[in-house]
């Protein structure tokens, strides 16, 4: 059961079922955050050292299998610059794959290179949340209590699919020169974690 505090409130959650992906290059960083979702009692925690081995564990574990040993991944954890497969490629990857179980994966960047243009880019690609490093247990159980407490609508455009990028609705005083219109935009499916 995890127990994040913020401010004066406690938020409990039995993770115990989850299964998180945690995709990072730097041996000290993948065992600081295991040991934080250990902490939170997450009941299965997995690691790759890049995008290009998670590409593979994701092909295996959400292919359905029957098998009681694979459970099916959660939560990605995934750092952006890394040498064996950048997160780039991996965001991509998954929310352009043709299953759903891969395509709705929450999935939150936690990087140190956290620069206006990869939180753009990494929000543009369909990034559900960001994190910057160094990680503390509080701001770690923050995005995942976020995920899990408002899970954005996941849309898809022309050019995007992912989580709805707008975090709230904002009057806008210019013209409005949005080729879509809100009315237009159709919400393929709301993800709510169990």
């Amino acid at each position: 059961m995890v127990m994040a505090l913020f401010d004066d409130k406690k938020l409990p959650y039995d993770l115990s079922n989850f299964t998180v992906l945690v995709v990072e290059d730097s041996v000290y960083m993948h065992s600081l955050i295991s040991s934080m979702l250990k902490v939170f009692s997450v009941g299965d925690i997995m690691v790759s050292e890049g995008g290009t081995d998670a590409i593979d564990l994701l092909k295996v574990t959400q292919a359905r299998t029957k098998s009681s040993y694979i459970n099916h991944v959660d939560i990605v954890l995934m750092d952006w610059l890394m040498a064996k497969g950048g997160g780039e490629d991996l965001l991509k990857w998954i929310r352009g794959h043709e299953k759903d179980s891969i395509r709705f994966l929450p999935v939150v960047v936690v990087s140190g290179y956290t620069t206006d243009v990869i939180t753009s880019k990494a929000r543009d690609l369909g990034a559900n949340e960001i994190l910057v490093k160094p990680v503390s247990g509080n701001s770690l159980a923050s995005r995942i209590c976020s995920v899990i407490d408002t899970p954005r609508p996941f849309i898809k455009i022309p050019d995007y699919f992912g989580p709805d990028r707008r975090r709230q609705e904002l009057p806008y005083l210019g013209e409005d020169r949005r080729i879509i219109q809100t009315e237009e935009i159709k919400v393929v499916r709301n993800v709510v974690i169990d």
